[in-house]
């Protein structure tokens, strides 16, 4: 697959900071890829993320959009309509009094006509399924629905690509849940490239790709299975592998039940441990 965004030898520092933020950054995301970027605080991930839709530019180096230069301000419309943007905390996302207006805002602005926009609209809230809460006032909705609110405004501009920062990390298990069964399907089902930058490794384990921040730099790049089988490079990090993947590794380690070391979801661990009965083997000892 052709690659979307591209970074060339990225560097950028903050203009009243010492440190590089960003060290040397090459990558490509590629269409229709789903990408998790971990990283602690700090780390550079929120950096990198600012620099898809052109919200900051390298220091030096070159970010390309679908082949466009971010730095050229004439294409940073187009830019930004390729790359849609989802933040941290959907209030500040949110700006109108009624979820249909709220969703229809972005398309306005870009001049899209009035009968479009209105099936743009109607589109993206059943994407999100937020459909029928199309009337209802924003400040009423769950965080986890006003995420899903979010989304929709930015599906409404029909981007190829949706980098979400964070996106999760306010909303309560439950609209965790809600947010990353969309993005999920979004990308299987629709094809959309997702760039998921998380703290959460759980949600790092749903995506088919794995990029590791680390003092400013990609220290790893690859299958989430491989990641977090790596025991001393998640540590080196400051992350731990997701929950299920630690418990089988204690299995493993400290009662001997031979289970492969690079399961990272429940439905792989339950699928190991029936195989291992019907050999025969023992769960513990």
């Amino acid at each position: 697959m052709e690659p979307i965004i591209r970074f060339e030898n990225v560097h950028f520092s903050y203009p009243e900071g010492e440190r590089e933020i960003l060290c040397g950054v090459n990558l490509e995301i590629a269409e229709g890829s789903f990408v998790a970027v971990l990283g602690h605080n700090g780390s550079g991930k929120s950096t990198l993320f600012k620099h898809m839709n052109a919200i900051l530019l390298p220091s030096s180096g070159k970010v390309w959009v679908r082949d466009m230069d971010t730095a050229d301000e004439d294409r940073l419309l187009d830019i930004r309509r390729t790359v849609g943007m989802v933040f941290q905390n959907p209030d500040n996302q949110i700006v109108a009094n009624v979820v249909e207006d709220d969703v229809a805002f972005a398309p306005e602005n870009l001049g899209v006509p009035s009968e479009e926009i209105r099936q743009r609209v109607d589109a993206a809230l059943k994407q999100v399924g937020m459909y029928e809460f199309r009337m209802h006032a924003p400040h009423l909705l769950s965080g986890g629905q006003k995420q899903r609110v979010a989304i929709a405004g930015v599906l409404a501009m029909r981007p190829d690509h949706i980098v979400l920062d964070e996106a999760t990390a306010m909303l309560d298990p439950i609209g965790r849940r809600e947010v990353m069964k969309i993005v999920t399907e979004l990308n299987r089902e629709h094809g959309l490239t997702i760039v998921h930058i998380t703290h959460h490794m759980e949600e790092a384990a749903l995506a088919g790709r794995v990029i590791l921040m680390d003092n400013s730099r990609v220290r790893f790049d690859g299958r989430p299975k491989d990641l977090f089988a790596d025991r001393q490079l998640i540590a080196s990090a400051g992350l731990e592998a997701p929950q299920i993947t630690r418990l089988v590794q204690t299995l493993d380690g400290e009662h001997g039940v031979d289970l492969p070391d690079d399961i990272i979801d429940i439905d792989s661990a339950f699928e190991a441990l029936s195989m291992l009965l019907e050999k025969g083997g023992r769960p513990c000892q």
